[in-house]
């Protein structure tokens, strides 16, 4: 079992242990016998994104192939058919996949998981918002997080604050919203509908809200974005109307992707750890798969992963008031 262990990356070896295995493996000569390896590693996992043109996709899919590599599985990145998302997952089910990470809005359907489950192929909720006691899966606190941004924002001195939603399909959005919300109420404010822009993750519903919030002189001090695509786009719709940032207004986005730092000036953001996430997602796979072809009882597994909040120069103390 300790030999197993460490041939398959178990995380919990030490590193005394596994030096002598890795020593009489070497010594012995020996190799891996696949027939064995069938039931205790070599599973097939289908990555699922939504969304490829999201900053997010990156360290999604590396984290997951860092630990696919670690693990001993074969993983297959494949995009979301969102128009019929059981049409795509039965061509995957009949290409023989074992285990399958869903993002939203997938992660939330019953009917997904419910034809999964039919079918006996493992599956995992990624960055759901709505845990479920059934069903594995890889979550951050996005309540916590953007009231924590939103907390943030308020003690800068900021008031005047508008929010741009995330997509409504996606349960994350609903409670990102839902802290800022919270957040506002807990200071006293009473949040104007005017002063809530409509987005879907996506950079260009970021330059709409941006425009809507934006272009006129009744402006904000600060927006806070669901995400760092839609902060990027607000970001360069204030630069397009010759505001400063943060002098003008303040700005702040939450994931902490990569676009965070390559915007000007550098988004301050929530950082979710979506590579720590992705090798997580994988990890539990392998352990469910491996469950599964030795006829053991199912076992949900529920990873909560740590948020932060990165201050950086696209926030600041306001010059005007509301």
């Amino acid at each position: 079992m300790t030999v197993s262990r460490v041939i398959n990356g178990h995380k919990y070896v030490s590193a005394e242990t596994q030096e002598k295995v890795y020593r009489a493996i070497k010594d012995l000569g020996f190799s891996p016998n696949a027939a064995a390896r069938n039931i205790h590693g070599g599973a097939r996992i289908a990555l699922i994104y939504s969304n490829p043109s999201s900053s997010n996709l990156t360290n999604y899919l590396m984290g997951a192939f860092r630990q696919s590599a670690i693990g001993g599985c074969q993983l297959h990145a494949e995009p979301a058919t969102l128009s019929d998302p059981l049409e795509g997952l039965k061509k995957l089910v009949s290409a023989g996949i074992d285990a399958v990470i869903l993002p939203p809005p997938l992660c939330d359907s019953d009917a997904v998981f419910g034809f999964l489950e039919r079918k006996g192929v493992q599956a995992l909720s990624f960055a759901t918002a709505e845990l479920r006691p059934d069903r594995s899966a890889v979550i951050i606190n996005d309540f916590e997080g953007a009231r924590m941004m939103t907390e943030h924002l308020l003690e800068l001195g900021h008031r005047d604050i508008a929010f741009v939603q995330g997509d409504p399909a996606h349960s994350p959005a609903k409670r990102r919203e839902a802290g800022f919300r919270q957040a506002m109420a807990d200071a006293g404010l009473q949040l104007e509908p005017r002063r809530i822009a409509p987005g879907y993750f996506t950079y260009r519903s970021g330059l709409q809200a941006g425009q809507q919030l934006l272009e006129s002189n009744d402006r904000p001090t600060a927006i806070f974005a669901a995400n760092d695509d839609m902060a990027a786009a607000v970001s360069a719709i204030a630069h397009g109307l010759g505001l400063s940032i943060p002098g003008d207004l303040s700005i702040a986005g939450f994931d902490d992707t990569p676009v965070a730092t390559t915007v000007w000036p550098e988004l301050t953001t929530i950082r979710q750890p979506i590579a720590d996430m992705a090798s997580a997602a994988v990890e539990i796979m392998i352990d469910a798969v491996r469950r599964a072809r030795l006829d053991e009882a199912a076992k949900p597994q529920h990873r909560f992963m740590p948020l932060s909040l990165v201050k950086r120069a696209s926030t600041a103390v306001p010059t005007r008031s509301r």
